[in-house]
């Protein structure tokens, strides 16, 4: 397969039109050459009264080069900073059918779009088969240090070359370079020409003004997503279509356990409040609802708790309903039931890997304390981290509890039980933190329990987050 901006001068007959040249600028793309008043009809294209050029965001390079292309349009490429790249993998691994699939899926779809893939299941050694395929410079953007960090060993690994780095205190630049969104929309206004393929790992965190950048100033003909989750609640995931590629192949949880991930089990538990906590919670409830209910906000509106932030700092009625929506919410996911149950099913899987999942950090220290384990949250820094986690996989560790930090981008296949006290109502959380000991590792069967506090909003809660495949036959 031949990509634009192979050639670096387009194949044109046309006569009627002056020559145009591309230049990248700072994220966008300049096609220089054109009348202020000439009618491009290319993809993206506006003039910019500003400079007095014709522009569009860099994204729009391979579009733009293929209607140059098929209008026989002279043009001359000096956007593109980069040539082919011979990449060749040095370790002899056998692809899974479905990382076979996926590749092939996305290659006919012309290397763009996103592959759905339980975590556990390889998607980055399908990305390794992807640059391989596509043979052009390339950036793998990661949401996290420690994803990032994984990633540059495994690229060192699998290619024996020279790899990047950029983030975390480096700024390290070559034809194979990792790096983090953060870094990535911070420098793709300088990076976005010298690259022809982007890697999007857990692209469910690139929609957004932001991030969004990190795809949008980039000129990156080639592009691949990979995600396990990529619905998000805020319908942001529709713009991938546009950023990345559409979905071009999708495995779920279901079809690849037994096989390529561990069997498991999942179990919903309920503990009780006691009478006294069940006084305060159902009082600390009619409070918070009843200033929703005066101040006409419906939660279940998009814009509905940011109304209620709004409304509740702005009276002593509204800061009471807060202080009620936060009372209400630590009695049903913090309820002192749940530890005496973690403590029953900790004597159960005694000899057993388990991670124990919490929403908040208070309830994650007040474990620590009282069951004399270690703990990650968002404030463990980077060396004690990577320190928790060659214990836990080693078994020096064989208990780590940790809040939302270990949703995602963390390898721990000996992990075979998961114990969740606490998490919001997201869906991705819940199937990431199933994906924490779904990893193939021997013939282990894993568990995933999920406790939940009898007669409170939780169980709403645990319901709206388990409508997922994976929970239908757990």
């Amino acid at each position: 397969m031949s990509a634009p901006g192979a050639s670096a001068n387009g194949q044109a007959t046309a006569t009627d039109h002056r020559p145009l040249r591309l230049a990248f600028d700072a994220g966008t793309l300049i096609v220089e050459g054109a009348r202020e008043d000439e009618e491009l009809g290319l993809p993206g294209v506006r003039y910019d009264f500003r400079t007095r050029q014709h522009r569009a965001q860099a994204m729009f390079y391979r579009t733009i080069v293929e209607q140059l292309r098929a209008k026989k349009r002279e043009y001359r490429d000096d956007a593109r900073a980069y040539e082919r790249a011979d990449w060749r993998l040095r370790v002899a691994k056998e692809a899974f059918p479905h990382q076979v699939e996926g590749l092939k899926a996305w290659w006919d779809s012309g290397g763009r779009g996103v592959v759905v893939l339980p975590t556990g299941t390889g998607k980055t050694h399908l990305a390794n088969m992807a640059i391989e395929r596509a043979g052009r410079p390339t950036l793998v953007i990661t949401p996290t240090i420690d994803l990032m960090n994984q990633w540059y060993d495994e690229l060192v690994l699998s290619f024996g070359v020279e790899v990047g780095l950029l983030g975390g205190g480096y700024y390290d630049i070559r034809p194979l370079t990792v790096t983090t969104y953060d870094s990535a929309y911070l420098n793709m206004d300088r990076l976005g020409n010298q690259f022809g393929l982007i890697v999007f790992d857990e692209c469910h965190h690139l929609p957004g003004p932001t991030y969004g950048l990190a795809a949008t100033a980039a000129i990156a003909p080639f592009r691949l997503g990979l995600t396990a989750t990529p619905e998000r609640a805020d319908m942001a995931h529709t713009h991938l279509d546009v950023l990345v590629g559409p979905i071009v192949y999708r495995r779920e949880i279901t079809q690849l356990r037994g096989h390529y991930l561990a069997d498991y089990r999942v179990m919903t538990l309920y503990v009780q409040l006691s009478d006294e906590e069940r006084i305060r919670y159902e009082r600390a409830r009619e409070v918070y609802r009843g200033f929703l209910r005066d101040a006409g906000i419906d939660m279940r509106q998009p814009n509905g708790w940011s109304r209620f932030i709004y409304e509740a700092h702005r009276s002593p009625e509204g800061r009471e309903a807060f202080r009620a929506y936060r009372e209400q919410r630590e009695l049903a996911l913090a309820a002192p039931a749940k530890l005496n149950l973690l403590g029953r099913l900790l004597e159960r899987h005694s000899g057993d890997r388990v991670l124990i999942f919490t929403h908040d950090n208070a309830t994650v220290y007040n474990i620590a304390r009282q069951f004399l384990v270690p703990v990650i949250t968002h404030q463990t820094k980077t060396k004690e981290r990577r320190d928790v986690l060659l214990k836990f996989n080693s078994g020096a560790y064989p208990i780590v509890a940790t809040s939302r930090v270990l949703n995602e981008g963390v390898n721990v296949p000996e992990a075979n039980v998961a114990v969740v006290l606490s998490g919001s109502g997201s869906v991705r959380e819940h199937v990431q933190r199933l994906g924490r000991v779904l990893r193939k590792s021997g013939d282990k069967e894993a568990v995933l329990y999920e406790v939940i506090t009898r007669g409170t909003v939780e169980e709403f809660t645990s319901n709206r987050r388990r409508q997922h495949s994976a929970y239908g036959g757990g």
